[in-house]
């Protein structure tokens, strides 16, 4: 007599994953077809997101959601219409993967078919896959790891790595960037982990050249996503996590699973003059993770106001690897915490949960004295559904501390909100989601009054083709 292992527990089929479950369609530009409601007047721009579009090739599938082919969506609004395209970018990885039609390069969690030397001599690709930032003159498609891709505007042409007028093939110019509201500045960071660890941080002028430089020992090679600036102070919270080197050179273990959770080191701060690029304060708190900064605000008694949402540890990094099988198993939850920081000591004089519930992707429109509404993706209910993916919107106001929640209802699934002015009237503003529609198996573009948030949209437009979850857009008026 034989015994069997008992079965395992039956994993819940969410309907998210029929939004990956194949590389997704190009299309070129396509007047889209209204669902509900009107275009606002004053809705005059575009929108561009960037994300994860091909999570598999030759029937394999890419061993992390970060290491998915990037690909653009462009959603202008003009005229009382709207017309999108979406192409893939091509990247020198991407296009010789195309033509083999197999993977030849290694990623953040994932390797090439083929034996450990083979592995170890790979080299890694620039997915062009998280973000995306509108100069005047061209679309740069951002990833953690490596350059930025320049992009046409309108078609969405690559033109190819854009070195921002002096950057080296082995810097690093990451996800998120910040335009100062004042200067139109733009800053930026990259982790540089040849030799000895630096933290390379970028100040730009608004045409994106680069016009300063500096660099910053770390301990170790941490992982660093986003950052703060509140005006004259950059911001960093560096969390205790750090590659085990070695395995990863080697090829013995990708990038994501040698990054080890060492709260030992504890989360630190880092506080640099915008100006300078000096850092003038570097303190140790308690450890967490994030992924992603809020609103940050310079108060008037020279204090920093941050929001980020914050993980108890790195689980989420396993959650965000199971995103790419369409079947989520690990628990990792973030909550919106407000931070008011001493920037000359770095030391934390005020924390509180802002928002109590799973919610990440926070995006933020300003208000007066300082206050801004910020913008969530959220769960419909609570507690979270282990396994289901982001279905909601919610706005929170930090003067009334509510959260509105705009549910879509079930089997709806919005990406990042993307709150935008009117270009007529300075008190009005809207928001706009790219939401997976599971019923019909369609994206479609909707969008919100920021003014009178609510559970439904005012517009819903249907776009040619499957938008795969995407990560991060913005505005260009």
């Amino acid at each position: 007599m034989s015994l069997s292992a008992p079965p395992a527990p039956a994993v819940p089929s969410f309907a998210w994953a029929k939004a990956l479950a194949h590389p997704a369609t190009e299309f070129a530009a396509t007047p889209l077809t209204p669902l509900a409601g009107e275009i606002p007047a004053g809705l005059r721009g575009t929108l561009y997101r960037n994300g994860p579009a091909r999570l598999e090739r030759d029937g394999l599938p890419v061993g992390h959601w970060f290491d998915g082919d990037g690909a653009i969506l462009r959603v202008q609004f003009a005229d009382g219409g709207a017309e999108a395209t979406y192409r893939y970018v091509q990247s020198a990885g991407f296009q010789d993967e195309e033509s083999a039609d197999q993977y030849l390069y290694r990623g953040y969690g994932s390797f090439a078919p083929g034996s450990l030397w083979q592995r170890w001599q790979s080299q890694v690709k620039n997915a062009a896959n998280t973000s995306v930032l509108a100069l005047p003159d061209r679309l740069l498609a951002l990833w953690e790891g490596g350059l930025p891709h320049g992009l046409d505007l309108e078609t969405l042409d690559t033109h190819g790595i854009d070195t921002l007028g002096s950057l080296r093939p082995n810097d690093a110019f990451s996800a998120h960037p910040k335009r100062h509201p004042r200067t139109g500045e733009i800053f930026n960071v990259g982790v540089i982990a040849g030799g000895r660890p630096v933290l390379q941080i970028y100040r730009c002028d608004p045409s994106g050249h680069v016009k300063d430089t500096q660099r910053i020992d770390l301990n170790g090679i941490p992982l660093i996503h986003d950052f703060a600036l509140a005006d004259r102070y950059l911001v960093f919270c560096i969390s205790p996590v750090r590659l085990n080197p070695l395995p990863a050179v080697l090829g013995l273990q990708t990038f994501s699973d040698a990054l080890q959770w060492q709260p030992k080191w504890g989360t630190q701060i880092i506080v640099v003059e915008a100006d300078s690029l000096e850092v003038l304060a570097w303190e140790q708190a308690e450890p967490w993770y994030q992924w992603h900064f809020g609103h940050s605000v310079l108060h008037p008694d020279d204090t920093i106001g941050l929001d980020l949402a914050r993980y108890a540890d790195f689980a989420t990094n396993q959650q965000l690897k199971e995103v790419a099988t369409g079947q989520i198993l690990t628990p990792a939850e973030a909550q919106l915490w407000h931070y008011r920081i001493d920037p000359h000591s770095g030391q934390i004089l005020e924390q509180h949960c802002a928002v109590d519930r799973h919610c990440e992707f926070p995006t933020t429109h300003a208000l007066t004295d300082g206050l801004a509404l910020t913008y969530l993706n959220v769960h419909r209910t609570t507690p979270t559904p282990l396994g289901d993916f982001f279905n909601a919107v919610a706005q929170f106001n930090p003067h009334t501390e509510t959260l509105t929640l705009a549910d879509p209802g079930p089997g709806y699934y919005p990406s990042e909100a993307i709150p935008v002015q009117d270009r007529h009237n300075p008190h009005q503003h809207w928001v706009i989601t790219v939401v997976y529609n599971s019923h019909d198996h369609r994206s479609e573009v909707w969008i919100y009054d920021g003014n009178a948030f609510g559970p439904d949209p005012i517009a819903r437009l249907a776009l040619p083709a499957v938008i795969p979850h995407s990560f991060h857009g913005t505005w260009h008026g």
